[in-house]
Formats: structure tokens, C-alpha cells, sequence
């Protein structure tokens, strides 16, 4: 019968990543974990105390820092494979997971599944010709390299593959390897992962390929599989179901999806809301429950196209699955920094996402460039971000796998900043307080078009006091809203001073707030 080593790459919530590798040694499987060096090490110690006696549970022989579209991923997955490979000589297969997968299916009816047919499965489609890449980059993941993090390097990760563009220095893929395309979550036959190993091991050229690819994660394993495997022996289908939206960001599932899911041709799902804690409980009994027969209907895609795109009376657009929960959810906490000078603010920003684990996008409702995740489109545009500002917010805490997110307000977005201080979710504020001094307004009338670019002298000048006025009873709007946790910086302050607001503000030790206090030119204009 079959045996499945499953392969953990997970980097939070810590007791449901020790509560899911028990279920699944518990029904004779194993599981090899490799947890992000870039989460709390406090976390990793808690899951090693409470997992290492399990002779069914390994860990990956060292800790990468990992970062969504690199290749750390990969070597990640690869360093968790090398171990369950060594530590379970008797598992059958290898299945990828994340800890926001959860089982829809028994594991009797998966391990009767596997056995039914001596095949792999893994999506791997043409990377040229299909049109599996919806937004961004295509061909340029391939033919540029990518030293930096789009999401925490977004700067140098542009100008780098600006100026490669522009001199030309483009590369060529390994000739003898044809690349494909496809899910990162796939299940691998023994035989299979020992000849991908065998391969990475003998062939350094293309290794060095896929350490500079863009979202190798999406490519790696899905070409190499198929360069050592015959054809007739891979189903190019995950066993993971998952669905996106209209918008390419992957559909949450809540309480009410537990029949929906079962009735799915798949062994596991992603993402299960952290929030759902009731169909977290029932899938999690499901997978050690003995039923061998699904009704399998896989009705779910259909359904969510309905509903997506049938439109309502009097509604452009109709309820998307993510938009069903118009909260931000419980047990999150959303930072709100609030600030007239938009360089002061990104300033701080640059420096939180530099010293702390904490993500954090700039002017996300009021400029393009806001230092946002790849969101399958979604961020593309300020126009889409503003249809949906909750649903747009939720997801990033998704996208980030982060229970905390600091986002730049305008202090003029009075109503935004209210909206998200009643939200079920903690939410706090951070006012930094702005002098505005004559060139500070100049620059503001003529850039939001108070007067002509013409305009004679005299008439700025007239109309300096009356913007100056308007933009401090901004700020003064911001502080009589009464928020329950509100805070405020300004360089008239001692860093000791705003070290301490900022540690209450974001939850931090106070050396990490007093490097953030000092970060260079913070108030400068």
C-alpha cells in the first residue's frame, strides 16, 4: 500500500503545523518539514519540541530564508525531499503541501488512490505555447536573471532587469531541456524524486539556470520531471484543489465549503482560511476516518464562474467568493500609518519591511508603484484596488501568510481610516505629524492642481495660508476620530519618544523601535 512522505514547506502558526503532522502520521505516513528561517526562531522551537520524538516527522537539514518568486523555494523543497528520502526509506510518494492545505479526502481513499495507478502527478505544461501565465512576466522569467525579491527589492529587482534589458544581456535555456510550466503542488513516485535528485545532482549548468528564474517554483520541478520520466507515466494534474479569482489571486474557503470540497476529484485543498476553525476541525477528522467512497461532482469551478460573472440588478459585478467576508478577520492587525509627506511615511515603511518581519506596501489607494506582492493583477492598477479596498486588504494578510500588515494612508482619506477602525480586526493608527512650511504647500497646490501651472506669483501666494489650514485640519480630523490604539511621531519629538510609540504601534522590542526611530532623514522633506 501506499505511502506518502509529505512535504512541508510552512513558515507560520506553528500549533496547526504540529496538529497537522500528527493526523498525518497518525495514519501511517510520514512528513518532512522545512520552516522559513525568516519566521520566529521561537516558533521552530516550539514545533522541534513537539515533533522530534515522532518517528514518522523530519526536518530539513538546514533553514533557508524564503521569499515568494525565488529560487530559495525551491532549494527549500528540494533540502525537505533530501531528508524524507533518507528518513523513510518506505515511502511510496512524495506530495508537496503548505500549511494551508488541509485533506478532502480519507487516507484510505488516498492511499487506494495512489495505488490504482503507477503514474506521477504534476502539471507541467508547454511554457511557450501554453497560456498558463495570465499577468506579468512571461518570457522574460527565463531569459533575464533575478538576484532580488520583487516584493522586498521591488527597486533593485526593476533596475536590474531594466538594465539587462536595455544592454541586451539576454540568455539562452539549457538546449537540451524543454521548459514547462505549471502547479507547485505536485505528488512524485519514489523512483521519480530519485532520478530529479539524481539529475540536480549531475547537472550544475541547469541548476544554476533556475537559481536566477523568476517563480521557479512554477517551472523547476515541472520540466525537470518530465525530462526523466516517460510521458505515459505523468498525469500533468495536481491532487491539490485550489481555484483564483477573476483578479488570479487563489479562492480562501471558509466553514460553509465542506461539502463543496468533498465533492472535488482531489486529495487535499488550498487555502483553508485560518479563520475557519470549524472546517479545519472536520477535515482534519476526515483524513483518519475510514470512508473508502466520494461522490465527486466537481461542481466548484463551474459555480464560481456563475457567481463571478452573472452580475446582479443594478450591479456591475457579481459577489466574488473573496468578497463574501467584508471584514478583515479576527485575530489580525492591520497598522495604519497615516501621513501628509508620502516620502516620510515610505521612509518608515522601507525601514519596517528592512528590520522587522512585519510586510508592509506603501500608498497602496494612491500611487501605482505601492510595493505590492505580485497579485495576479489585482495591483496592477489603482483603479481595481479601489473596487474592492477591504477585499484588496484582506488578501494581501493572505498573500503576505502574515496575521500583521502595515499599509501609508493619506490623512484626507478620513473615511477609509474609519472604515478600517471599525473592522473586526485589530486595528491601530500612527499619525506622523508634518510641518508645512511655504515650499512644502507650493509643491502640494501644483501638484493637485489648486491653481495653473501659470499662475501668477500672487495668487499662490494668497493661497498658501488657506492649503496650509487645510492640510493641519486633516490631521486634526485624524485625531478627534478617538481610535482605540492611536500613537504619533515627529521630528519635534526625542527618538526615545517616538522609539516608544512605535514599539506600542507595531508590537516590537524597543531596540528594533529605536533603529526604526533613526532611520536616516525619516522627517526630512
Amino acid at each position: 500500500m501506499a505511502k506518502i512522505a509529505f512535504i512541508l514547506l510552512t513558515h507560520k502558526d506553528p500549533k496547526g503545523l504540529i496538529a497537522q503532522a500528527r493526523r498525518l502520521t497518525d495514519t501511517g505516513d510520514y512528513v518532512s518539514i522545512h520552516f522559513d528561517a525568516r519566521a520566529s526562531d521561537e516558533d521552530f522551537a516550539l514545533i522541534y519540541a513537539a515533533l522530534r520524538d515522532n518517528p514518522g516527522v523530519t526536518f530539513a537539514a538546514r533553514r533557508l530564508k524564503c521569499g515568494w518568486g525565488e529560487w530559495s523555494l525551491v532549494a527549500a523543497s528540494l533540502l525537505a525531499v533530501r531528508a524524507a528520502v533518507k528518513a523513510f526509506p518506505r515511502a511510496t510518494h512524495f506530495y508537496m503541501l503548505s500549511g494551508d492545505c488541509m485533506p478532502v479526502k480519507t487516507a484510505v481513499y488516498a492511499h487506494t488512490f495512489l495505488d490504482d495507478e503507477d503514474v506521477d502527478y504534476i502539471e507541467n505544461f508547454d511554457f511557450f505555447d501554453s497560456d498558463w501565465i495570465k499577468t506579468g512576466f512571461k518570457e522574460e522569467r527565463l531569459f533575464y536573471r533575478f538576484w532580488f525579491n520583487e516584493r522586498t527589492q521591488s527597486k533593485l529587482f526593476y533596475a536590474s532587469y531594466e538594465i539587462q534589458k536595455r544592454l541586451g544581456l539576454t540568455r539562452e535555456v539549457p538546449r537540451d531541456i524543454q521548459v514547462m510550466i505549471g502547479s507547485q503542488w505536485w505528488c512524485l513516485r519514489r523512483q521519480t524524486i530519485e532520478k530529479v535528485l539524481d539529475f540536480c545532482d549531475s547537472r550544475p549548468d541547469v541548476m544554476r539556470f533556475f537559481a536566477t528564474t523568476w517563480i521557479p517554483d512554477e517551472t523547476f520541478f515541472q520540466t525537470i520531471v518530465p525530462h526523466v520520466v516517460p510521458k505515459n507515466e505523468i498525469r500533468s494534474r495536481t491532487l491539490t484543489f485550489l481555484m483564483f479569482t477573476d483578479y488570479g489571486m487563489p479562492v480562501t474557503f471558509y466553514n460553509d465549503h465542506y461539502d463543496l470540497l468533498l465533492g472535488q476529484d482531489f486529495l487535499f485543498a488550498r487555502k483553508i482560511s485560518t479563520d475557519a476553525i470549524e472546517l479545519r476541525q472536520r477535515l482534519g477528522a476526515l483524513w483518519q476516518a475510514d470512508q473508502q467512497a466520494f461522490s465527486i461532482s466537481n461542481e466548484a469551478v463551474g459555480l464560481h464562474r456563475f457567481l463571478t460573472q452573472r452580475g446582479r440588478i443594478g450591479r456591475r459585478f457579481g459577489e466574488r467568493f473573496w468578497e463574501v467576508e467584508g471584514n478583515l478577520g479576527r485575530g489580525r492587525t492591520l497598522l495604519m500609518i497615516v501621513c501628509k509627506k508620502w516620502h516620510v511615511a515610505k521612509r518608515l515603511t522601507e525601514a519596517v519591511r528592512r528590520e522587522t518581519p512585519i510586510p508592509a506596501v506603501d500608498y497602496l489607494f494612491n500611487e501605482q508603484d505601492a510595493a505590492l506582492p505580485d497579485m495576479g493583477g489585482v495591483e496592477k492598477t489603482i483603479e481595481k484596488r479601489e473596487r474592492h479596498r477591504k477585499a484588496l486588504v484582506r488578501i494581501l494578510f493572505d498573500q503576505f501568510g502574515s496575521r500583521q500588515l502595515a499599509i501609508c494612508l493619506d490623512p484626507a482619506a478620513l473615511g477609509l481610516v474609519q472604515d478600517f477602525a471599525d473592522d473586526k480586526a485589530e486595528v491601530r493608527a500612527l499619525l506622523i505629524e508634518s510641518d508645512f512650511d511655504d515650499d512644502y504647500v507650493r509643491g502640494h497646490i501644483g501638484r493637485t492642481g489648486l491653481a495653473r501651472a501659470d499662475a501668477a506669483e500672487s495668487t499662490i501666494n494668497r493661497l498658501v495660508p488657506s492649503v496650509r489650514s487645510a492640510l493641519e485640519h486633516e490631521a486634526d480630523r485624524i485625531c478627534d476620530l478617538e481610535l482605540g490604539s492611536f500613537h504619533t511621531i515627529s521630528s519635534d519629538r526625542p527618538d526615545a519618544e517616538n522609539a516608544a510609540a512605535l514599539a506600542q504601534f507595531m508590537g516590537i522590542d524597543m531596540d528594533t523601535a529605536w533603529r526604526l526611530a533613526q532611520t536616516d532623514h525619516l522627517f526630512a522633506d
